[in-house]
C-alpha cells in the first residue's frame, strides 16, 4: 500500500508542517549522561533528519516542585532558556521542528527527585506513588496557572515552533478534571464546570502569554481508564472547551499510568484506541491527533485517509526507527525496523529510574558516538549463532563492510525470538525477524541454515576473526524423575516436539514459564473475522467466544523462590500475571520439590506435602551458556562472545541485540 494522504502537509495555527506524522512526547532522561542536552539534542535532530513532522519533547518542567529534578528539562527559570535552546537549534539545522511539551506531574511526582513536597488538586496518594501530596491552595493554583504561560513565554524564546500542554496521563491537569482525584468544593473543583476550569484557564493563559500566532497544541486525556474517573461527555465537552480557549490542536492520549488497562504494550492491538480520537475530532474543528499502538506508516495513512484523525502520533516507534517517515516514504517498508511494544528498554527504564533506550535499536541515547563508521580494515567475519545477537552483530558488521557469514545450526533464524513469536499477544516479534532478514540481505551477507560451525571448520574456510552467539542451553534441575518420559524441555513444546496433556505442571515461573503458559492455555484463537461474524449474527455471546478460544488446559507453575515473572518487565508484568490468573493458571512459590512421578509432581509447600496431577511436566527451569565454540577457538583466531552464550539469562533479547551492537562496532 503506498502512502499520500498521511505525508500531505498541514497547518496547526500559524505552523506548516511537511507531513501529519508527530513523534509524540517521551521522557527519556538523557539530560541525566554526560553531555546532557546535547546528547537530547542529537536525539532529537536524528528524528527531524527523518522527516518527521512534528516533535514533542519530552516534559519540561514549569514549577519545580511538579518537574522530575534539576537534572531533567525544566522551563521554569529564564537560566533554563539558553540549554533548551541547543533542541531547538539542532531540530531546526537538520530540517525539523519540534515543540516544547509544558509538563507539571501533580502527584504522580517523586519529593525525592525534586526536594519538594508534592502537590495536587486533593492531598489523594496516586496508587503508584509512596507519597501522599497536599491539597494546592487557591494561590498556588493561580501560580501554577501563570507558571505554564511564563513556561510557554520561555520556550518561544529558546526557539520552539509551538507549545504542547501536558494534560493528559493523569498528570496535574488530568488530576483536576477527573472526579477520582478532585475532591474540593471551591471554584477548582466540585462539577465538571469546575473541574474542567483549571485545564481551561491553562489553556486561555498560555494562549494570552505568546500571541494568536504561536501553536499551542494540548494532550488531552481521551479516555482515562481509571475507575469513575471522567466520562466520555465529558471528555468531548472539554475537547470543545479547550478549542474555545484557544488551542490550536488536540492531541489525544489514552490511560492513566496507574490505570490497571494495557495500552501501549505488545498485548494491546494496533490503533485500539484510535476511535477514542475520531469522537474528539467529531466535537471540534481544529485538528486532532490520534495515539497509542500505531507503528507503521501505512497504518496511520489508514487513519488519516479514513477521517479518523487528521495527524497521528507515534512516539516509540521513533525510538526504534529514526528514519520510519523517509523509509516509508520512499517504500522501503520492510527496511524499517519495526517498534514492537515491549517497553523492556523505554518505559521499564524510566520507571526503574534509568535512561530510555530502545530494544531493537540500542543506538537510542548513543547517536554520537555509536554513529556507524567504514571498517578501517575489512575483514572475514563469521557469526556463528542466528539469535537476535548474532542477527544484530552480522548487521552492523556488514554495514560496516565487513566480509560476513552467519552460521545457524537450526532451520531457521531469530534464535528464542522463535518462542516469544509464538506467544498470543506477541506477534510483534515476527517484525523484528522480518527486519533482520531484510538487512541481512540488503548488505550481502550469506545465512548458512543447518550448519554447526566448529572450530576447526571456521579456521579452515580462512575467517579472520568470530563473533559466538549461539544461546542457550536449557538447565535441567536435579529433580528425581526428571528423565520420566512425561518430562519435557520448554524449547522442545516451543518447536512443537513434544505433544502437551491437559493437565501441565511448568517447573520454573520466570518469563519463559509465563509465555509457555500464555501459549499452552490460550492456543486456540479465531480470526478477527470470525470472531466479528459470530457475534453480529448472535451465533455466540462474548462469554462463550472466549471461553471457545481457550484450550481447556490446567496449568501450574511452581517456583522454589518468591516471586512469579522474574525478567518480564516493570510496567508489563502485572498484565501479564493478571492475564494468566484470568486464564486459569496457579502460581505456586516457595515450595519444595520431592520428586516427578508418571502422574505428576510432589512437592512440599507450606510444610505439608501436595501433589500436583500432571499429563505433562514441563522444565523451563533457567539455562546455561552455550559456550563451547567460544573455548575450543581461544588462541586459534581472535573470538567475541555475545548474548546468551555469554550470560544465559530469560530470552533477555534486550541485551543480545545490544551486544550484538556493541561488538559490530568494535571488530
Amino acid at each position: 500500500m503506498g502512502i499520500t494522504k498521511v505525508l500531505e502537509p498541514i497547518r496547526i495555527g500559524s505552523m506548516t508542517l511537511r507531513n501529519r506524522i508527530v513523534m509524540g512526547s517521551m521522557h527519556v532522561g538523557f539530560e541525566r549522561l554526560e553531555g546532557g542536552v546535547e546528547r537530547l539534542a542529537a536525539f532529537y535532530a536524528e528524528r527531524a533528519r527523518g522527516e518527521v513532522g512534528l516533535i514533542v519533547t519530552g516534559g519540561a518542567a514549569v514549577r519545580p516542585e511538579g518537574g522530575m529534578g534539576d537534572a531533567y528539562c525544566n522551563v521554569y527559570l529564564d537560566d533554563h532558556i539558553e540549554p533548551l535552546r541547543l533542541i531547538s537549534t539542532a531540530v531546526h539545522d537538520a530540517g525539523g521542528k519540534i515543540a516544547l511539551q509544558l509538563f507539571h506531574s501533580g502527584r504522580y511526582a517523586h519529593p525525592e527527585s525534586t526536594g519538594m513536597e508534592s502537590v495536587a488538586p486533593s492531598a489523594l496518594q496516586a496508587p503508584i506513588n509512596r507519597h501522599r501530596p497536599r491539597a494546592m491552595s487557591a494561590a498556588e493554583i493561580e501560580l501554577t496557572i501563570q507558571s505554564f504561560a511564563d513556561g510557554a513565554v520561555r520556550a518561544k524564546r529558546a526557539g520552539f515552533d509551538a507549545v504542547e500542554i501536558m494534560g493528559s496521563e493523569g498528570y496535574l491537569i488530568n488530576q483536576f478534571l477527573s472526579p477520582v482525584t478532585n475532591h474540593r468544593d471551591d471554584e477548582w473543583g466540585g462539577d465538571f464546570a469546575r473541574r474542567a476550569r483549571f485545564g481551561v484557564e491553562v489553556a486561555k493563559r498560555v494562549r494570552e502569554a505568546v500571541g494568536k500566532d504561536y501553536p499551542v497544541l494540548f494532550r488531552m486525556s481521551g479516555l482515562d481508564l481509571v475507575p469513575d474517573s471522567t466520562t466520555m461527555e465529558e471528555t468531548l465537552a472539554f475537547a470543545a472547551m479547550l478549542e474555545g480557549a484557544g488551542v490550536d490542536a488536540l492531541n489525544v492520549g489514552i490511560g492513566w499510568h496507574e490505570s490497571r488497562v494495557p495500552t501501549i504494550a505488545m498485548m494491546v492491538p494496533r490503533g485500539a484506541y484510535v476511535w477514542v480520537a475520531e469522537q474528539v475530532k467529531k466535537a471540534v474543528g481544529i485538528p486532532v491527533i490520534a495515539s497509542n499502538r500505531i507503528n507503521d506508516l501505512r497504518q496511520a495513512e489508514t487513519i488519516v485517509r479514513e477521517g479518523r484523525s487528521d495527524l497521528v502520533s507515534m512516539a516509540r516507534p521513533l525510538l526504534a526507527d529514526s528514519q520510519i517517515v523517509r523509509k516509508s516514504r520512499e517504500g522501503r517498508f520492510d527496511e524499517v525496523n519495526t517498534c514492537i511494544a515491549c517497553n523492556q528498554a523505554c518505559l521499564d527504564h524510566i520507571f526503574s529510574g534509568k535512561v530510555a533506550s530502545c530494544m531493537v535499536n540500542p543506538v537510542v541515547g548513543r547517536e554520537r558516538e555509536w554513529a556507524l563508521v567504514p571498517a578501517e580494515t575489512r575483514k572475514r567475519v563469521a557469526v556463528v549463532g542466528a539469535g537476535p545477537a548474532g542477527l544484530e552483530a552480522a548487521r552492523v558488521l556488514a554495514e560496516r563492510g565487513h566480509q560476513v557469514v552467519v552460521f545457524e545450526k537450526g532451520s531457521r533464524i531469530g534464535g528464542q525470538l522463535n518462542y516469544a513469536r509464538q506467544v498470543p499477544g506477541k506477534e510483534e516479534f515476527n517484525e523484528t525477524l522480518r527486519y533482520y532478514r531484510t538487512q541481512l540481505d540488503k548488505w550481502g551477507v550469506p545465512i548458512r541454515l543447518n550448519t554447526a560451525a566448529t572450530a576447526d571448520s571456521l579456521i579452515e574456510e580462512g575467517f579472520e576473526e568470530v563473533v559466538v552467539a549461539t544461546g542457550v542451553i536449557p538447565r535441567r534441575p536435579d529433580i528425581p524423575g526428571v528423565d520420566l518420559p512425561n518430562v519435557v524441555s520448554y524449547d522442545r513444546v516451543f518447536e512443537g516436539e513434544a505433544k502437551v496433556g491437559r493437565q501441565v505442571a511448568i517447573v520454573g515461573a520466570g518469563g519463559i514459564a509465563c509465555d509457555l503458559s500464555h501459549l499452552l492455555v490460550q492456543d486456540r484463537p479465531l480470526s478477527p473475522e470470525s470472531i466479528s461474524y459470530l457475534l453480529e449474527y448472535r451465533i455466540l455471546d462474548d462469554q462463550t467466544l472466549q471461553r471457545l478460544q481457550r484450550s481447556g488446559r490446567k496449568v501450574y507453575m511452581l517456583r522454589r523462590g518468591k516471586h512469579v515473572g522474574t525478567g518480564l518487565g516493570k510496567t508489563t508484568r502485572w498484565a501479564v500475571l493478571d492475564n494468566l490468573q484470568r486464564h486459569g493458571v496457579e502460581m505456586l512459590t516457595r515450595i519444595e520439590y520431592k520428586e516427578i512421578t508418571p502422574e505428576g509432581v510432589v512437592i512440599r509447600l507450606q510444610e505439608a506435602e501436595q501433589f500436583i496431577a500432571a499429563d505433562t511436566v514441563i522444565i523451563a527451569a533457567g539455562a546455561t551458556p552455550n559456550d563451547s565454540l567460544y573455548h575450543a577457538l581461544q588462541g586459534r583466531l581472535p573470538v567475541h562472545l555475545i548474548g546468551g552464550a555469554r550470560e544465559a539469562g530469560e530470552l533477555d533479547a534486550k541485551r543480545a541485540i545490544y551486544e550484538g551492537a556493541a561488538i559490530g562496532r568494535t571488530v
